[in-house]
């Protein structure tokens, strides 16, 4: 093998992390992306670490963002989001990630692609992984992105300067409808099983909700709890590979075996007390919900942030499961996840029968790490 070198910043978007990339600087065929992607990260890592790469072992820590010039009028940049797979020399492009959107701005001012006010940058992203549009607005000063500040999310010991991310007709992001299946509810019907009542909805990234008694769980588990239990990680995979058909993301479950980066299953309760990773209790009276998430196959240690749009506009659509479980809730949506709790909310209009998500915001904060080269193994 040979060492190559790609210019590259190393950036956290949120309560992730990942490359910063220009795609000028990458093949124009993306088929090419996969080795040099796969190298930098060091995957495929049978062990589970990529400790030859710059991935960290976790869904989270291991995605790339490559970044363009707009090819739509109403975008100042295209973003393309990659999720690099840690046991598979494998890139997926399905879908999008919230926590990295949050880094994108950021990047596109200090690298100069985008022009901003002496104290606000507001950056509109083409996500071209679900042809949606992102609006970032944050702190400018002296020409650069601002990184201090007093925000603090869940699941990060630093605070940093807010960024402010809206969603903009976040429907049908995955499949082009909002309802994929035009119900609210569905019943997925796994070999040996009751039927399972599910809500699929698509929104920032296709999902999958279902209730935690109805798949063995409190709804509290922690990562490390659900990862011990592979009787129920068995049962979500098989429920995401049939949501996956009924959605119409796949055409077949064999198809739906390899397309792991959606739909999302997302595991939801009704507020109880529940604890977090730093071991804090988080008290039933200060949430909405309490959700756990399956990312590519791993219990998320967050919950990824277009899930959590797509649960606040879940929860506004009556009969859903996000919905019975939270009750009425007319003001941003607070879900208990893993590493404390994350506000979200949503816009979502009813009219003639016709659902429509006019938008989901949240905050973010985010960092350069360092900038110069990534070596990868070509």
């Amino acid at each position: 093998m040979v060492q190559r070198a790609l210019r590259a910043v190393f950036m956290r978007g949120g309560t992730s992390k990942g490359l910063m990339l220009h795609a000028g600087d990458l093949p124009a065929d993306r088929e090419a992306w996969t080795d040099i992607l796969c190298g930098a990260m060091g995957s495929p890592d049978p062990y589970g670490r990529q400790l030859d790469g710059m991935g960290g072992g976790v869904t989270s820590l291991s995605k790339a963002c490559v970044i363009a010039a707009p090819t739509r009028e109403d975008a100042d940049v295209d973003y393309t989001f990659a999720q690099v797979m840690i046991g598979a020399r494998r890139v997926e492009y399905r879908s999008n990630c919230g926590n990295m959107s949050s880094a994108v701005g950021p990047f596109a001012l200090d690298e100069g692609l985008v022009a901003a006010s002496a104290s606000t940058g507001v950056v509109r992203i083409h996500n071209t992984n679900t042809a949606k549009i992102i609006r970032a607005t944050f702190e400018v000063r002296d020409g650069r992105a601002h990184y201090d500040g007093d925000l603090v999310i869940p699941g990060l010991s630093a605070p940093g300067s807010a960024i402010r991310l809206d969603f903009l007709e976040p429907g049908g992001a995955t499949t082009g409808q909002l309802l994929p299946t035009g119900r609210v509810r569905d019943e997925i019907h796994l070999p040996g099983r009751a039927p399972i009542d599910v809500s699929l909805v698509d929104a920032a990234n296709a999902t999958v909700f279902v209730d935690a008694a109805a798949v063995g769980l409190a709804g509290t588990e922690l990562p490390s709890d659900l990862e011990q239990r592979r009787d129920v990680l068995t049962l979500l995979e098989d429920l995401r590979r049939h949501a996956s058909v009924a959605m119409g993301i796949t055409a077949d479950l064999t198809q739906a075996a390899a397309v792991t980066s959606v739909p999302f299953v997302c595991v939801v309760s009704s507020p109880q007390a529940s604890s977090t990773l730093s071991g804090e209790v988080l008290a039933a009276a200060e949430v909405d919900l309490v959700a756990r998430a399956i990312s590519n196959g791993q219990p998320h240690r967050a919950l990824p942030l277009t899930v959590a749009l797509c649960t606040a506009v879940a929860a506004r659509l009556e009969g859903t499961v996000v919905a019975d479980a939270t009750g009425e809730v007319d003001r941003e949506l607070r879900v208990a996840m893993p590493s404390g709790v994350v506000p979200v909310d949503a816009d979502v209009e009813v009219r003639d029968g016709d659902v429509t998500a006019l938008s989901g915001s949240f905050y973010r904060t985010s960092r350069r790490l360092f900038d110069g080269r990534v070596w990868y193994r070509a």
